[in-house]
């Protein structure tokens, strides 16, 4: 996350600055429609982050999202999620009414995935067909732009999705054979009978850049980085795969031949079957990369710096045989990642990548992540699980990394305390911070902000103290995930006060803020207490 991490040299003095930030995917922030969007709380919790001393926001990959709603199974690696689109903005555009935004009745505290889908679709297709109708002309001549400097990826994506949508939502494998197949006279005809369901995705992506990128300079103008993730692997069911068979392993009959996953551990007796196709990395060597660059040059359009999932995949991946009902019987196989990673650094002018080097790492894991100089991930909870996860150890920290409590995988600081951890670790746990573990969260908050690590990410979670009940993801559980939701006014003024406190104490407090705190803690939690997100 230094200078060192975007690829450039580290400060004159030898030191990397001391940086903080939290991780909350915006369908986590709270509002009234349903799920977090790009509108006023995204806006106002930048400004929490600002006055509150963070320099970072991380969010989890931003895409449309598909099976079971997670963001790291994508309908496209390059387009971004409709859900996020802010209906407030929409309004303010002149393309929905005040009728139009009556009556919305959700949850406030997670979200109700299939109900905020159907409602808000529903409304994006209103936007669009007002739109076609002559409301918003000032959007005109922008949308037209966009859709020309982004048609490479664009128009495959809204034409799958329009096709998706034809078919009832089915999988384009089981689409009509000439369509999936790709044949160029039924995609002719295909385009002319969906020219308006085109149009409309195509909108839907161009609203989703103009929000995001009036949020995103509201954080640069705040001294705010964001911290983005790129999946390893793409889904199946996306415009990717059926736009470029030819990248992936499928047989003549487009189904995957080999699939991705993990192998018996520590953690599971069947290893993790994820069912990703493969990519054929001897394509992807005779074409340059070119798929890879242009996947990370979309990404890095829209945030600064990007979290690698799963970066031990680009050593050696492990290949499932297409039908195998676990990971069991598989096999490494080597991947080119230091061909793909110089390609990357030479054609994108740095490497701003975290790499998540967590699970069983190799030497050669290892070795390829810092022949690169990419920071690595260290999660506290594991710190004391054993099993080979020592270095996790804040004492054995590397300066160059970046530490957590605990990821969107992983349960919340609290939860783990109370439930997940075994009494061994727990008790260990309580040695080692010197605790009595009434406030365990912010213990583990106030240790990863204490340690070397050049940058310390908190879950938002964990700075509120939450239970299980807050986790975000319980990998391999079929139902329920990515669900929660702030509620409104939750991040309060105490929560303020107290993340401001551990990043002023401990070094993180961005020096061109500095002024800031020259009054001491209490001006500190004064400016946090002053963002909008701050309920008194």
């Amino acid at each position: 996350m230094s200078a060192r991490a975007r690829g450039g040299p580290r400060n004159p003095g030898g030191e990397t600055p001391r940086t903080a930030g939290l991780l909350l995917h915006p369908t986590s922030l709270p509002g009234p429609y349903g799920i977090g969007d790009l509108g006023p709380e995204a806006h106002a919790f930048v400004r929490f982050l600002a006055a509150t001393g963070q320099s970072l926001w991380q969010v989890l990959p931003l895409g449309p999202t598909g099976y079971g709603d997670s963001p790291y199974q994508l309908f496209s690696a390059f387009a971004g999620n409709p859900l996020l689109i802010s209906l407030e903005q929409l309004y303010q555009d002149g393309l929905l009414a005040n009728d139009d935004l009556a009556g919305a009745s959700f949850p406030v505290d997670h979200v109700d995935f299939g109900p905020v889908i159907e409602w808000k679709n529903a409304l994006l297709e209103r936007a669009w067909q007002r739109f076609r109708q002559g409301a918003a002309p000032a959007l005109r001549e922008p949308f037209e732009h966009y859709h020309r400097v982004n048609r490479r990826w664009l128009d495959d994506y809204a034409l799958f999705m329009a096709l998706k949508e034809a078919h009832g939502g089915a999988m384009w494998n089981r689409w009509d054979r000439e369509l999936a197949a790709r044949e160029p006279a039924a995609l002719s005809r295909a385009r002319r009978r969906l020219r308006s369901a085109i149009g409309s995705h195509r909108f839907r992506q161009f609203l989703f850049d103009r929000q995001w990128s009036v949020l995103r300079a509201a954080a640069h103008a705040a001294g705010i980085r964001i911290l983005g993730d790129v999946p390893i692997y793409v889904a199946y069911d996306s415009a990717d795969v059926w736009a470029r068979p030819e990248l992936f392993q499928l047989g003549l009959d487009l189904e995957p031949t080999a699939v991705a996953g993990v192998p018996p551990d520590y953690f599971s007796e069947t290893g993790q079957l994820w069912g990703n196709p493969l990519y054929r990395w001897d394509v992807m060597v005779a074409k340059h990369f070119t798929w890879w660059v242009e996947r990370f040059r979309e990404t890095l359009a829209r945030v600064d710096l990007v979290r690698l999932d799963h970066f031990r995949g680009l050593e050696a991946y492990w290949e499932v045989p297409a039908g195998e009902p676990t990971a069991q019987r598989g096999r490494w196989l080597e991947a080119p990642g230091e061909q793909l990673l110089a390609t990357l650094r030479r054609r994108l002018g740095g490497l701003p990548i975290v790499a998540e080097d967590l699970g069983v790492i190799t030497p050669e894991v290892i070795a390829l992540r810092d022949r690169f100089a990419l920071p690595g991930m260290k999660i506290l909870q594991f710190a004391f699980t054993g099993g080979g996860w020592s270095t996790a150890l804040p004492h054995e920290f590397p300066r160059h990394c970046v530490v957590y409590t605990g990821t969107h995988d992983n349960d919340t600081a609290r939860g783990w305390f109370e439930r997940s951890g075994t009494p061994e670790e727990r008790a260990f746990a309580l040695r080692y911070l010197g605790t009595d573990g009434r406030h365990f969260a912010w213990d583990l908050c106030r240790l990863a902000h204490a340690s070397v690590a050049e940058t310390a990410i908190l879950p938002v979670q964990d700075v509120l103290d939450l239970g299980t009940e807050a986790r975000m993801n319980l990998p391999a559980r079929p139902s329920g995930n990515w669900r929660w939701r702030l509620r409104p006014g939750q991040l309060d003024r105490a929560a303020g006060e107290r993340l401001a406190d551990w990043t002023h104490v401990y070094g993180r407090w961005p020096r061109a803020r500095e002024r800031m705190s020259v009054a001491g803690v209490g001006a500190v939690a004064a400016a946090a207490a002053a963002s909008e997100v701050v309920k008194r």
